[in-house]
Protein backbone atom coordinates (compact mmCIF):
# COMPACT_ATOMS: atom_id res chain seq x y z
CA UNK A 1 0.00 0.00 0.00
CA UNK A 2 1.04 3.61 -0.46
CA UNK A 3 0.39 6.42 1.97
CA UNK A 4 0.55 10.09 1.06
CA UNK A 5 2.68 11.72 3.72
CA UNK A 6 3.19 15.27 4.84
CA UNK A 7 6.06 17.07 3.06
CA UNK A 8 8.01 17.20 6.33
CA UNK A 9 7.57 13.59 7.32
CA UNK A 10 9.87 10.68 6.57
CA UNK A 11 10.42 7.02 7.18
CA UNK A 12 11.12 7.34 10.89
CA UNK A 13 8.42 7.68 13.53
CA UNK A 14 9.16 11.37 13.85
CA UNK A 15 10.99 13.88 11.69
CA UNK A 16 12.90 16.83 13.08
CA UNK A 17 12.96 20.00 11.04
CA UNK A 18 15.88 21.77 12.63
CA UNK A 19 15.67 25.47 13.31
CA UNK A 20 18.40 27.87 14.31
CA UNK A 21 19.84 26.40 17.52
CA UNK A 22 19.79 28.41 20.71
CA UNK A 23 23.07 29.20 22.45
CA UNK A 24 22.41 26.86 25.36
CA UNK A 25 21.49 23.99 23.04
CA UNK A 26 24.56 24.69 20.91
CA UNK A 27 26.77 24.53 24.01
CA UNK A 28 25.19 21.23 25.08
CA UNK A 29 25.61 19.80 21.59
CA UNK A 30 29.26 20.81 21.46
CA UNK A 31 29.90 19.39 24.93
CA UNK A 32 28.28 16.11 23.91
CA UNK A 33 30.27 15.99 20.66
CA UNK A 34 33.60 16.76 22.34
CA UNK A 35 32.94 14.21 25.08
CA UNK A 36 32.11 11.45 22.59
CA UNK A 37 35.06 12.40 20.39
CA UNK A 38 37.40 12.08 23.37
CA UNK A 39 35.90 8.70 24.26
CA UNK A 40 36.19 7.47 20.65
CA UNK A 41 39.82 8.60 20.42
CA UNK A 42 40.75 6.91 23.68
CA UNK A 43 39.14 3.63 22.64
CA UNK A 44 40.84 3.65 19.24
CA UNK A 45 44.23 4.27 20.88
CA UNK A 46 43.60 1.28 23.13
CA UNK A 47 42.60 -0.90 20.17
CA UNK A 48 45.71 -0.07 18.13
CA UNK A 49 47.97 -0.44 21.16
CA UNK A 50 46.54 -3.89 21.88
CA UNK A 51 46.94 -4.84 18.21
CA UNK A 52 50.62 -3.83 18.31
CA UNK A 53 51.30 -5.76 21.52
CA UNK A 54 49.54 -8.89 20.24
CA UNK A 55 51.02 -8.79 16.73
CA UNK A 56 54.54 -7.79 17.79
CA UNK A 57 54.93 -9.08 21.35
CA UNK A 58 57.95 -7.80 23.21
CA UNK A 59 59.05 -5.45 20.43
CA UNK A 60 58.84 -1.68 20.84
CA UNK A 61 58.87 0.66 17.83
CA UNK A 62 61.88 2.51 19.24
CA UNK A 63 63.88 -0.70 19.47
CA UNK A 64 66.40 -2.08 17.04
CA UNK A 65 63.92 -4.36 15.29
CA UNK A 66 61.99 -3.04 12.32
CA UNK A 67 59.01 -5.25 13.11
CA UNK A 68 55.97 -3.13 13.77
CA UNK A 69 57.73 0.13 12.89
CA UNK A 70 55.59 0.75 9.79
CA UNK A 71 52.42 0.11 11.75
CA UNK A 72 53.54 2.43 14.54
CA UNK A 73 54.05 5.27 12.06
CA UNK A 74 50.90 4.61 10.04
CA UNK A 75 48.63 3.92 13.03
CA UNK A 76 48.12 7.62 13.92
CA UNK A 77 47.10 8.27 10.31
CA UNK A 78 44.56 5.44 10.45
CA UNK A 79 43.18 6.69 13.77
CA UNK A 80 42.85 10.23 12.43
CA UNK A 81 41.09 8.94 9.31
CA UNK A 82 38.72 6.89 11.45
CA UNK A 83 37.94 9.87 13.68
CA UNK A 84 37.32 12.10 10.65
CA UNK A 85 34.91 9.60 9.11
CA UNK A 86 33.06 9.22 12.42
CA UNK A 87 32.64 12.99 12.40
CA UNK A 88 31.64 13.22 8.72
CA UNK A 89 29.03 10.50 9.20
CA UNK A 90 27.60 12.55 12.10
CA UNK A 91 27.72 9.56 14.41
CA UNK A 92 27.98 11.99 17.35
CA UNK A 93 24.93 14.05 16.42
CA UNK A 94 23.09 14.78 19.72
CA UNK A 95 19.78 13.97 18.00
CA UNK A 96 20.74 10.33 17.45
CA UNK A 97 23.09 9.67 20.38
CA UNK A 98 21.36 7.42 22.88
CA UNK A 99 18.22 6.75 20.79
CA UNK A 100 17.43 4.18 18.11
CA UNK A 101 19.78 2.25 15.85
CA UNK A 102 20.91 5.08 13.57
CA UNK A 103 23.88 5.84 15.83
CA UNK A 104 25.26 2.31 15.50
CA UNK A 105 24.53 2.15 11.76
CA UNK A 106 26.57 5.30 11.21
CA UNK A 107 29.30 3.94 13.49
CA UNK A 108 29.55 0.71 11.51
CA UNK A 109 29.40 2.50 8.15
CA UNK A 110 32.19 4.91 9.10
CA UNK A 111 34.32 2.01 10.35
CA UNK A 112 33.85 -0.07 7.20
CA UNK A 113 34.67 2.93 5.00
CA UNK A 114 37.82 3.47 7.07
CA UNK A 115 38.94 -0.13 6.53
CA UNK A 116 38.27 0.08 2.79
CA UNK A 117 40.07 3.42 2.49
CA UNK A 118 43.14 2.25 4.40
CA UNK A 119 43.33 -0.95 2.36
CA UNK A 120 42.99 0.95 -0.92
CA UNK A 121 45.58 3.59 -0.05
CA UNK A 122 48.02 1.03 1.31
CA UNK A 123 47.76 -0.96 -1.91
CA UNK A 124 48.12 2.14 -4.09
CA UNK A 125 51.26 3.48 -2.38
CA UNK A 126 52.71 0.03 -1.70
CA UNK A 127 52.75 0.31 2.10
CA UNK A 128 53.47 -3.11 3.58
CA UNK A 129 51.05 -3.36 6.52
CA UNK A 130 50.99 -6.53 8.59
CA UNK A 131 47.67 -8.22 7.89
CA UNK A 132 47.47 -9.62 11.41
CA UNK A 133 47.88 -6.14 12.85
CA UNK A 134 45.04 -4.73 10.76
CA UNK A 135 42.89 -7.82 11.41
CA UNK A 136 43.17 -7.16 15.15
CA UNK A 137 43.07 -3.36 15.26
CA UNK A 138 39.96 -2.69 13.18
CA UNK A 139 37.55 -5.31 14.60
CA UNK A 140 38.73 -4.53 18.12
CA UNK A 141 38.36 -0.81 17.48
CA UNK A 142 34.81 -1.25 16.19
CA UNK A 143 33.93 -3.46 19.15
CA UNK A 144 35.30 -0.96 21.67
CA UNK A 145 33.52 1.92 19.94
CA UNK A 146 30.22 0.03 20.08
CA UNK A 147 30.74 -0.84 23.76
CA UNK A 148 31.63 2.77 24.51
CA UNK A 149 28.49 4.08 22.79
CA UNK A 150 26.40 1.49 24.60
CA UNK A 151 27.85 2.66 27.92
CA UNK A 152 27.09 6.29 27.05
CA UNK A 153 23.57 5.27 26.03
CA UNK A 154 23.04 3.54 29.37
CA UNK A 155 24.22 6.57 31.33
CA UNK A 156 22.04 8.91 29.25
CA UNK A 157 18.99 6.67 29.66
CA UNK A 158 19.40 6.55 33.44
CA UNK A 159 19.80 10.33 33.65
CA UNK A 160 16.77 10.92 31.46
CA UNK A 161 14.68 8.44 33.46
CA UNK A 162 15.50 10.58 36.50
CA UNK A 163 14.22 13.62 34.61
CA UNK A 164 17.67 15.06 33.87
CA UNK A 165 18.73 16.43 30.49
CA UNK A 166 15.26 16.24 28.92
CA UNK A 167 14.07 18.63 26.23
CA UNK A 168 10.72 20.25 26.97
CA UNK A 169 8.34 20.20 24.00
CA UNK A 170 4.88 21.46 23.08
CA UNK A 171 2.53 18.79 21.76
CA UNK A 172 0.13 19.99 19.04
CA UNK A 173 -2.82 18.20 17.41
CA UNK A 174 -6.20 16.54 17.91
CA UNK A 175 -6.93 14.97 21.26
CA UNK A 176 -6.58 11.33 20.12
CA UNK A 177 -3.28 11.97 18.33
CA UNK A 178 -1.91 14.07 21.20
CA UNK A 179 -2.83 11.42 23.75
CA UNK A 180 -1.28 8.59 21.75
CA UNK A 181 2.00 10.39 20.99
CA UNK A 182 2.19 11.93 24.46
CA UNK A 183 1.85 8.57 26.18
CA UNK A 184 4.59 7.10 24.04
CA UNK A 185 6.88 10.04 24.87
CA UNK A 186 6.09 9.74 28.58
CA UNK A 187 6.75 5.99 28.49
CA UNK A 188 10.14 6.49 26.80
CA UNK A 189 12.07 9.18 28.69
CA UNK A 190 15.30 7.75 27.25
CA UNK A 191 14.31 9.40 23.95
CA UNK A 192 15.08 12.74 25.60
CA UNK A 193 11.69 14.49 25.32
CA UNK A 194 9.30 15.73 28.01
CA UNK A 195 5.87 17.14 27.18
CA UNK A 196 5.53 20.53 28.84
CA UNK A 197 2.06 21.40 27.56
CA UNK A 198 -0.56 20.57 24.92
CA UNK A 199 -1.94 22.87 22.23
CA UNK A 200 -5.21 21.68 20.74
CA UNK A 201 -8.50 22.98 19.37
CA UNK A 202 -10.31 19.89 20.66
CA UNK A 203 -9.89 20.54 24.39
CA UNK A 204 -10.70 23.60 26.45
CA UNK A 205 -7.66 25.61 27.56
CA UNK A 206 -6.98 25.01 31.24
CA UNK A 207 -7.98 21.33 31.21
CA UNK A 208 -5.42 18.58 31.54
CA UNK A 209 -4.58 15.64 29.28
CA UNK A 210 -3.50 12.38 30.98
CA UNK A 211 -0.25 10.97 29.56
CA UNK A 212 0.54 7.76 31.38
CA UNK A 213 1.34 8.38 35.04
CA UNK A 214 1.15 12.14 34.68
CA UNK A 215 -0.95 14.82 33.02
CA UNK A 216 -0.12 18.07 31.26
CA UNK A 217 -2.14 21.24 30.79
CA UNK A 218 -3.81 22.41 27.59
CA UNK A 219 -2.60 26.00 27.25
CA UNK A 220 -4.13 27.25 23.99
CA UNK A 221 -5.49 26.52 20.52
CA UNK A 222 -3.51 25.71 17.40
CA UNK A 223 -3.65 29.29 16.15
CA UNK A 224 -1.44 30.33 19.07
CA UNK A 225 1.26 27.69 18.56
CA UNK A 226 3.89 30.16 17.34
CA UNK A 227 3.30 32.61 20.20
CA UNK A 228 3.40 29.81 22.75
CA UNK A 229 6.58 28.36 21.25
CA UNK A 230 8.21 31.76 21.83
CA UNK A 231 6.85 32.35 25.33
CA UNK A 232 7.34 28.84 26.72
CA UNK A 233 10.86 27.53 27.46
CA UNK A 234 10.67 24.66 24.94
CA UNK A 235 13.19 23.22 22.52
CA UNK A 236 10.72 21.80 20.02
CA UNK A 237 7.12 21.70 18.84
CA UNK A 238 5.83 18.16 18.21
CA UNK A 239 2.94 17.98 15.74
CA UNK A 240 0.91 14.83 16.41
CA UNK A 241 -1.34 14.03 13.46
CA UNK A 242 -2.95 16.52 11.10
CA UNK A 243 -3.58 20.16 11.97
CA UNK A 244 -6.02 22.63 10.47
CA UNK A 245 -4.48 24.26 7.41
CA UNK A 246 -2.83 21.08 6.13
CA UNK A 247 0.52 20.80 4.40
CA UNK A 248 0.96 24.47 3.62
CA UNK A 249 0.40 25.57 7.21
CA UNK A 250 2.80 22.97 8.54
CA UNK A 251 5.42 24.09 6.07
CA UNK A 252 5.06 27.73 7.07
CA UNK A 253 5.13 26.79 10.75
CA UNK A 254 8.51 25.15 10.21
CA UNK A 255 9.88 28.35 8.69
CA UNK A 256 8.46 30.49 11.49
CA UNK A 257 9.84 28.27 14.24
CA UNK A 258 13.22 28.23 12.52
CA UNK A 259 13.52 31.99 12.99
CA UNK A 260 13.14 31.53 16.75
CA UNK A 261 15.51 28.59 17.19
CA UNK A 262 12.73 26.07 17.93
CA UNK A 263 12.72 22.67 16.24
CA UNK A 264 9.68 21.21 14.52
CA UNK A 265 9.07 17.49 15.09
CA UNK A 266 6.35 15.80 13.03
CA UNK A 267 4.98 12.49 14.25
CA UNK A 268 4.63 9.99 11.43
CA UNK A 269 1.30 8.13 11.14
CA UNK A 270 3.29 4.95 10.40
CA UNK A 271 3.29 3.78 14.01
CA UNK A 272 5.05 0.49 14.88
CA UNK A 273 6.31 -0.02 11.31
CA UNK A 274 10.05 -0.65 10.95
CA UNK A 275 11.95 1.70 8.66
CA UNK A 276 13.11 -1.25 6.54
CA UNK A 277 9.54 -1.82 5.34
CA UNK A 278 9.04 1.75 4.19
CA UNK A 279 10.33 3.10 0.88
CA UNK A 280 9.89 6.64 -0.38
CA UNK A 281 8.45 7.28 -3.84
CA UNK A 282 8.56 11.02 -4.59
CA UNK A 283 5.80 12.32 -6.85
CA UNK A 284 6.26 15.95 -7.90
CA UNK A 285 7.85 16.88 -4.59
CA UNK A 286 5.34 14.88 -2.53
CA UNK A 287 6.94 11.86 -0.84
CA UNK A 288 4.69 8.81 -0.99
CA UNK A 289 5.67 6.14 1.52
CA UNK A 290 5.27 2.61 0.20
CA UNK A 291 4.81 0.11 3.04
CA UNK A 292 5.87 -3.43 2.17
CA UNK A 293 3.49 -6.26 3.05
CA UNK A 294 5.02 -8.44 5.82
CA UNK A 295 6.20 -11.94 4.91
CA UNK A 296 4.73 -14.48 7.34
CA UNK A 297 6.12 -17.58 5.64
CA UNK A 298 8.45 -19.90 7.53
CA UNK A 299 11.96 -18.54 7.54
CA UNK A 300 14.82 -20.97 6.99
CA UNK A 301 17.32 -18.87 8.90
CA UNK A 302 15.01 -18.54 11.89
CA UNK A 303 14.26 -22.27 12.00
CA UNK A 304 17.95 -23.10 11.70
CA UNK A 305 18.72 -20.81 14.65
CA UNK A 306 15.92 -22.47 16.63
CA UNK A 307 17.13 -26.02 16.00
CA UNK A 308 20.79 -25.27 16.64
CA UNK A 309 20.11 -23.10 19.68
CA UNK A 310 17.61 -25.49 21.27
CA UNK A 311 19.78 -28.56 20.57
CA UNK A 312 22.90 -27.02 22.09
CA UNK A 313 20.88 -25.63 25.00
CA UNK A 314 19.36 -29.01 25.86
CA UNK A 315 22.77 -30.70 25.78
CA UNK A 316 24.61 -28.09 27.84
CA UNK A 317 21.82 -27.60 30.36
CA UNK A 318 21.13 -31.29 30.99
CA UNK A 319 22.91 -31.17 34.42
CA UNK A 320 20.85 -28.09 35.36
CA UNK A 321 17.67 -29.92 34.36
CA UNK A 322 18.61 -32.83 36.61
CA UNK A 323 19.30 -30.60 39.63
CA UNK A 324 16.05 -28.65 39.21
CA UNK A 325 14.07 -31.89 38.85
CA UNK A 326 15.54 -33.27 42.08
CA UNK A 327 14.79 -30.05 43.98
CA UNK A 328 11.18 -29.93 42.76
CA UNK A 329 10.60 -33.55 43.73
CA UNK A 330 12.17 -33.01 47.13
CA UNK A 331 10.01 -29.95 47.80
CA UNK A 332 6.53 -31.51 47.68
CA UNK A 333 6.90 -34.90 45.99
CA UNK A 334 4.81 -33.67 43.04
CA UNK A 335 5.54 -34.02 39.31
CA UNK A 336 8.56 -32.23 37.88
CA UNK A 337 7.01 -30.89 34.69
CA UNK A 338 3.88 -28.87 34.06
CA UNK A 339 2.06 -29.24 30.75
CA UNK A 340 -0.51 -26.74 29.58
CA UNK A 341 -2.37 -26.23 26.31
CA UNK A 342 -1.31 -23.10 24.43
CA UNK A 343 -2.25 -21.71 21.02
CA UNK A 344 0.50 -21.52 18.41
CA UNK A 345 0.94 -20.56 14.79
CA UNK A 346 -2.28 -20.42 12.74
CA UNK A 347 -4.35 -21.18 15.85
CA UNK A 348 -3.01 -24.72 16.33
CA UNK A 349 -2.97 -25.87 19.94
CA UNK A 350 0.07 -27.55 21.47
CA UNK A 351 1.21 -28.66 24.95
CA UNK A 352 3.77 -26.25 26.39
CA UNK A 353 6.34 -27.75 28.75
CA UNK A 354 7.62 -26.03 31.90
CA UNK A 355 9.11 -26.92 35.24
CA UNK A 356 6.27 -27.00 37.76
CA UNK A 357 6.27 -23.90 39.97
CA UNK A 358 2.83 -24.22 41.59
CA UNK A 359 1.15 -26.70 43.89
CA UNK A 360 -0.36 -29.74 42.20
CA UNK A 361 -3.97 -28.47 42.56
CA UNK A 362 -3.21 -24.98 41.19
CA UNK A 363 -5.76 -25.15 38.37
CA UNK A 364 -8.55 -26.21 40.73
CA UNK A 365 -7.82 -23.27 43.06
CA UNK A 366 -7.79 -20.68 40.30
CA UNK A 367 -11.54 -19.95 40.42
CA UNK A 368 -11.26 -18.93 44.07
CA UNK A 369 -8.57 -16.38 43.20
CA UNK A 370 -10.35 -14.65 40.31
CA UNK A 371 -11.25 -11.67 42.50
CA UNK A 372 -7.56 -11.09 43.27
CA UNK A 373 -6.55 -11.04 39.60
CA UNK A 374 -4.02 -8.26 38.91
CA UNK A 375 -3.65 -8.97 35.21
CA UNK A 376 -5.10 -6.77 32.47
CA UNK A 377 -7.39 -7.98 29.72
CA UNK A 378 -7.78 -11.76 29.58
CA UNK A 379 -4.53 -12.36 31.51
CA UNK A 380 -4.56 -13.80 35.03
CA UNK A 381 -1.62 -12.56 37.11
CA UNK A 382 -0.88 -12.18 40.81
CA UNK A 383 2.38 -10.85 42.21
CA UNK A 384 1.93 -12.91 45.36
CA UNK A 385 0.09 -15.97 44.10
CA UNK A 386 -0.42 -18.36 47.07
CA UNK A 387 -0.27 -21.37 44.74
CA UNK A 388 3.42 -20.84 43.94
CA UNK A 389 5.79 -23.15 45.82
CA UNK A 390 9.02 -22.05 47.51
CA UNK A 391 11.11 -23.59 44.75
CA UNK A 392 8.70 -22.27 42.15
CA UNK A 393 9.19 -18.68 43.28
CA UNK A 394 12.93 -18.98 42.68
CA UNK A 395 12.44 -20.69 39.32
CA UNK A 396 10.09 -17.94 38.15
CA UNK A 397 12.32 -15.14 39.38
CA UNK A 398 15.27 -16.59 37.45
CA UNK A 399 13.15 -17.79 34.47
CA UNK A 400 14.57 -21.30 34.92
CA UNK A 401 11.04 -22.69 34.81
CA UNK A 402 10.94 -21.95 31.08
CA UNK A 403 14.00 -24.00 30.13
CA UNK A 404 11.98 -27.14 29.15
CA UNK A 405 10.40 -25.06 26.38
CA UNK A 406 13.62 -25.69 24.48
CA UNK A 407 12.02 -29.05 23.68
CA UNK A 408 9.02 -27.23 22.21
CA UNK A 409 11.44 -25.21 20.10
CA UNK A 410 13.27 -28.30 18.91
CA UNK A 411 10.01 -30.00 17.89
CA UNK A 412 8.78 -26.88 16.07
CA UNK A 413 5.75 -25.82 18.13
CA UNK A 414 7.67 -22.83 19.49
CA UNK A 415 10.59 -20.60 18.50
CA UNK A 416 13.40 -19.07 20.52
CA UNK A 417 11.94 -15.62 19.76
CA UNK A 418 8.32 -14.77 19.08
CA UNK A 419 5.04 -13.55 20.56
CA UNK A 420 4.02 -14.81 23.98
CA UNK A 421 2.30 -18.24 23.70
CA UNK A 422 -1.35 -17.59 24.54
CA UNK A 423 -3.89 -19.66 26.43
CA UNK A 424 -7.05 -20.78 24.57
CA UNK A 425 -9.24 -18.67 26.89
CA UNK A 426 -7.15 -15.61 26.01
CA UNK A 427 -7.48 -16.25 22.28
CA UNK A 428 -11.26 -16.58 22.67
CA UNK A 429 -11.35 -12.98 23.93
CA UNK A 430 -9.09 -11.52 21.21
CA UNK A 431 -10.43 -8.44 19.47
CA UNK A 432 -9.22 -5.61 17.24
CA UNK A 433 -6.67 -7.66 15.23
CA UNK A 434 -4.98 -9.17 18.33
CA UNK A 435 -5.29 -12.56 16.61
CA UNK A 436 -2.54 -11.45 14.19
CA UNK A 437 -0.14 -12.64 16.90
CA UNK A 438 -1.00 -16.15 15.70
CA UNK A 439 0.46 -15.56 12.23
CA UNK A 440 3.92 -16.60 13.49
CA UNK A 441 5.30 -19.18 15.90
CA UNK A 442 5.25 -18.14 19.59
CA UNK A 443 8.58 -17.82 21.37
CA UNK A 444 10.33 -18.48 24.66
CA UNK A 445 11.36 -14.84 24.66
CA UNK A 446 10.29 -11.78 22.73
CA UNK A 447 9.72 -8.06 22.92
CA UNK A 448 7.20 -8.64 25.71
CA UNK A 449 9.88 -10.39 27.82
CA UNK A 450 12.66 -7.84 27.37
CA UNK A 451 10.22 -4.96 27.92
CA UNK A 452 8.77 -5.91 31.29
CA UNK A 453 6.88 -9.24 31.05
CA UNK A 454 4.11 -9.30 33.68
CA UNK A 455 4.59 -5.60 34.48
CA UNK A 456 3.17 -4.75 31.04
CA UNK A 457 -0.54 -4.17 30.68
CA UNK A 458 -2.53 -6.14 28.13
CA UNK A 459 -2.58 -3.40 25.48
CA UNK A 460 1.21 -2.86 25.61
CA UNK A 461 1.84 -6.60 25.39
CA UNK A 462 -0.38 -6.90 22.31
CA UNK A 463 1.26 -3.86 20.70
CA UNK A 464 4.75 -5.29 21.21
CA UNK A 465 3.77 -8.70 19.86
CA UNK A 466 2.13 -7.16 16.77
CA UNK A 467 5.20 -4.99 16.21
CA UNK A 468 7.34 -8.14 16.21
CA UNK A 469 4.99 -9.99 13.86
CA UNK A 470 4.85 -7.12 11.36
CA UNK A 471 8.55 -6.24 11.41
CA UNK A 472 10.41 -9.53 11.85
CA UNK A 473 14.03 -9.79 10.83
CA UNK A 474 16.80 -12.25 11.66
CA UNK A 475 18.93 -9.47 13.14
CA UNK A 476 15.99 -8.40 15.30
CA UNK A 477 15.78 -11.94 16.71
CA UNK A 478 19.48 -11.90 17.58
CA UNK A 479 19.12 -8.51 19.30
CA UNK A 480 16.15 -9.76 21.36
CA UNK A 481 18.09 -12.86 22.40
CA UNK A 482 20.98 -10.64 23.53
CA UNK A 483 18.60 -8.37 25.47
CA UNK A 484 16.98 -11.37 27.15
CA UNK A 485 20.05 -12.12 29.26
CA UNK A 486 20.14 -8.81 31.20
CA UNK A 487 16.33 -8.84 31.35
CA UNK A 488 16.37 -12.23 33.07
CA UNK A 489 19.13 -11.12 35.45
CA UNK A 490 17.07 -8.07 36.46
CA UNK A 491 14.00 -10.33 37.04
CA UNK A 492 11.72 -7.46 36.05
CA UNK A 493 8.11 -8.60 35.80
CA UNK A 494 9.04 -12.23 36.61
CA UNK A 495 6.25 -13.56 38.83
Amino acid sequence: MSLAMRPLSAVSRSVEVVGRPTRSRTRRSRATGFGLAGLDLGLLLVAFAVAHVVRFPGELPAGSSAAGWTEFVVAPVMIVAWMVLLTVSRSRDPRIVGVGGDEFRRLITASLVTVATVAGVAYAVQVDLARGYVAIAFPLGLLLLAIGRKAVRTVLARRRCRGEGLQDVLLVGDLDDVTYVGRRIAATPAAGYRVRAVISDCVRAGSRVPLGDTSVPVIDGVDAVLDRAQSEPVAAVVVAGAIRGGHERLRRLGWQLEAHGVELVVSSPLADIAAGRVHERPVDGLPLMHVETPDYRRRIGKRTLDVVGAGIGLLLLAPVFAVIALVIRADDRGPVFFRQTRVGRDGREFPILKFRTMCVDAEARMAALEQANEGAGPLFKMKHDPRITRVGAFLRRTSLDELPQLWNVLTGSMSLVGPRPALPREVALYEDFADRRLLVTPGITGLWQVSGRSDLDWADGVRLDLHYVENWSFVHDVVILARTIPSVLRSRGAY
